[in-house]
């Protein structure tokens, strides 16, 4: 693996500012959200206005994306996240979340997730995931991917690896997705597949139920977890987010209590999709 230096800290610049006419999600200025009391199955309406959150969730990220590159910070991928989902006529679902500061999380090399943008410089041969969801139409859509700094080619040979299996888990993931199925058969396919290189498979942060709110309450391990029983039903709306690690499952969190590290510190990788059970399977609806 690359010896590049443990990530530090960096300096955060002030929030950045939303359109007023953009609707904003119900906990923005709250400590937190209300607790969602509703179904875990959504309407067709409600599904067809989170595919247009998806679809700009998609293009936000793919746009951010194409800024990467050595020497930029992660504050600048910030401020091209926000401003293309503030054109698109979304709220950056993360800006004022329990109190995120930024629009999208950046997690570098050994972060896990919830990385918080920030003065940092991205250099050749780190991995960076980017986490961006966009609320729009009353729902959100929630999309992530980790991307090589300088390309595939300037990836030690475990990092690209890394990256590539990972992105493989959430795919084998969304096609185990059926009507009937228990929810562990996601985590089972993940963990299952994992195991074959020797990788952690994070447990305590999880794929979630998403629509009206941004976290729901249902839960969607990444591991095979015999408790995880609810059943699969058509309409149902949910993220799959494996975040693969090199090492150890284990973390520990930064003092601003967001970022998650790995604990040996070694590096991870993370993908994710938000979907709807069909009655044959799974659409994503975050493409572009």
């Amino acid at each position: 693996m690359s010896g590049q230096s443990l990530l530090q800290p960096g300096r955060i610049s002030p929030r950045r500012s939303v359109p007023s006419a953009i609707p904003r999600p119900a906990y923005v200025g709250q400590a937190g959200p209300a607790r969602y009391t509703g179904s875990d199955v959504q309407d067709a309406e409600t599904i067809e206005r989170m595919r247009v959150a998806g679809r700009i969730a998609a293009r936000a990220l793919a746009e951010t994306a194409r800024h990467i590159e050595p020497g930029v910070t992660t504050d600048a991928l910030d401020a091209v996240a926000h401003a293309f989902l503030c054109d698109h006529g979304a709220y950056p679902s993360t800006l004022g979340y329990r109190g995120f500061p930024k629009s999208l999380c950046t997690s570098v090399n050994e972060v896990i997730c919830h990385g918080i943008p920030d003065s940092t410089v991205l250099a050749e041969g780190d991995i960076v995931n980017l986490d961006i969801t966009a609320f729009v139409g009353g729902v959100h859509g929630d999309t992530n991917a980790t991307y090589p700094v300088g390309g595939p080619e300037a990836l030690d040979e475990e990092s690209r690896l890394l990256v590539e299996r990972t992105r493989e888990a959430l795919d084998r993931a969304i096609r185990a997705v059926r009507p009937g199925r228990r929810i562990n058969v996601i985590g089972r396919v993940i963990e299952s597949y994992a195991k074959r290189f020797g990788y952690g498979v994070v447990r305590d942060f999880t794929g979630h139920g998403v629509h009206t709110a941004f976290h729901s309450g249902l839960i969607v391990p990444h591991f095979d977890d015999p408790g995880a029983d609810t059943v699969l039903l058509p309409g149902m709306t949910f993220t799959i987010e494996p975040m693969l690690n090199l090492g150890t499952h284990e973390w520990e969190m930064w003092a601003d209590e967001w970022t998650v590290v790995t604990k040996d510190r070694k590096r991870s990788a993370q993908f994710e999709h938000t979907l709807v059970v069909t009655e044959g399977g799974a659409e994503v609806l975050t493409l572009p």
